[in-house]
């Protein structure tokens, strides 16, 4: 049951949808007030591109229009939300969060972008990303640079930045990202809110590529479940497509009992990449014993990602972007963050056999995961190893020669197409979040959506929405 003293850009999807069906609250009320908040943030997070307040109210007219006649368009009528910037709507520009890139609006809108609109969201507006995704942080040459509402020194990850930042400031309930290695579930670990990176496949996206998935970004797994009831509709332009299948996503809700009998593996040591820093750890293993009192068998798990297979990885994406970055003209690669153009040339001197050998520690990276996770029902870990660095710096380490050393965690589920989750799991001495990834069989997205409400019940209760500073 939701306070009717809540303010209105904090209501949850699903009770803004039983309101306006009672009529209690219409959309147009709700969009103002999600307006009024960013307002109050966007000039502290620079989360959003393409704001525009009289699209999204004229939105919402229609919304309200509908309800009264009782003839709601879709399953989330009325709900604002925000889309990330890669993902292309009609007649929009799609920057790709570079300065590089040359604007032109999009033909028709992408699936997720395409399933929001014809559900009847309010689309409030795009959000930031850096430059091609490649980072996971919310430096960009083309968006403002992107900031943590819990800490304004802080970013709010990437590559779904300004998605993560939206959610945790109060920007409406429902956002979607997309992640191709951790780009939404390491965002909303920094930034205290929940995501599912499904199953490859699960929800379709255009343009698909090895390992990219489109996600719910939230405050709740309720939400994120409702999301998923749109998002996951079918699609022909994704390849990569799973088949259509009748899930039962509203059945996400799951007591603590659902957890007993289960084996949870518990990964605490990713294998390479940065230490897992102790506060963090003290974090998730406290999650991972409230699961024990409440039925659960722990698994200690061994590492199963080798430094081989990060640096496989890592050499194959610098190659890949080289040679997207060489197809610029120079006046247009000068623009590219220098962090990024020092990564990509740094792949210059490999030989066609160093590639294809890079090449091959995404399939390897594949059956260590698979075979790692034979022997338990799901996983818990960290989704990074610390909380939240300075929103000025390009990645944890800040050296382009290291740059994926805080993704041991999350990329190998992309790599293994199963879904994984980051809930909300406790906060630093100093206020940050720390996210609990909780990674399931694959096409087991439902399964990890009820591991995930369990917790949100067994966890204790976590500190208040951050406020935007005093005007």
């Amino acid at each position: 049951m939701t306070d009717p003293a809540l303010p209105l850009h904090d209501w949850p999807a699903h009770a803004l949808l039983a309101a306006y069906r009672q009529r209690a609250l219409s959309p147009v009320e709700v969009t103002q007030a999600v307006l009024a908040r960013i307002d109050r943030w966007e000039p502290h997070l620079h989360a959003t591109y393409l704001l525009r307040p009289e699209a999204a109210l004229e939105q919402a007219r229609a919304s309200e229009a509908r309800w009264l006649r009782g003839t709601p368009q879709g399953l989330l009528d009325g709900v604002p939300v925000t889309i990330k910037e890669n993902i292309a709507t009609r007649g929009d520009p799609t920057p790709l969060g570079t300065a590089a890139t040359v604007l032109a609006p999009a033909p028709e809108d992408a699936p997720p972008a395409a399933r929001l609109r014809e559900a009847g969201a309010v689309l409030i507006a795009k959000t930031t990303m850096p430059d091609y995704g490649m980072l996971s942080s919310g430096l960009s040459s083309f968006h403002a640079l992107a900031r943590n509402p819990w800490d304004l020194s802080r970013g709010p990850g990437g590559s779904s930045a300004g998605a993560a930042a939206a959610a945790a400031a109060g920007y409406g309930p429902l956002h979607v990202g997309t992640d191709i290695g951790g780009s939404l579930r390491l965002p909303a670990g920094w930034c205290g809110i929940f995501s599912l990176k499904p199953s490859l496949g699960r929800v379709p996206i255009d343009p698909p590529t090895t390992g990219r998935a489109a996600g719910p970004m939230t405050r709740s797994v309720r939400d994120a479940a409702l999301m998923m009831q749109v998002l996951s509709q079918p699609d022909a332009r994704d390849s990569m497509a799973l088949p259509p299948a009748a899930i039962a996503w509203d059945t996400f809700e799951a007591g603590p009992e659902r957890v007993r009998g289960l084996r949870l593996g518990l990964l605490l040591d990713a294998g390479c990449g940065l230490a897992v820093e102790p506060e963090v750890r003290a974090a998730i293993e406290q999650a991972a014993r409230l699961f024990e009192q409440a039925g659960a068998t722990i698994v200690p798990m061994r590492p199963f990602l080798t430094p081989a297979m990060l640096a496989g990885m890592d050499h194959f994406w610098r190659m890949r972007s080289l040679a997207d970055l060489r197809t610029l003209p120079p006046e247009r690669r000068a623009q590219v963050l220098p962090y990024i153009q020092a990564w990509a040339d740094s792949a210059a001197g490999m030989t066609g056999a160093e590639v294809f050998d890079a090449s091959q520690q995404f399939h390897a990276t594949r059956v260590a995961t698979v075979r790692a996770y034979s022997a338990v029902d799901y996983v818990l870990s960290p989704v990074a190893p610390m909380p939240a660095f300075a929103a000025e710096a390009a990645s944890p380490t800040g050296d382009p020669l290291r740059p994926l050393e805080h993704i041991a965690f999350t990329v190998p589920y992309n790599m293994s197409e199963q879904p994984a989750a980051s809930v909300p799991c406790a906060h630093t001495q100093a206020g940050l979040p720390i996210g609990l990834q909780i990674a399931g069989p694959r096409f087991d997205d439902l399964g990890v959506l009820r591991l995930a409400r369990a917790f949100e019940q067994l966890r204790p209760a976590l500190p208040p929405w951050p406020a935007p500073p005093a005007p």
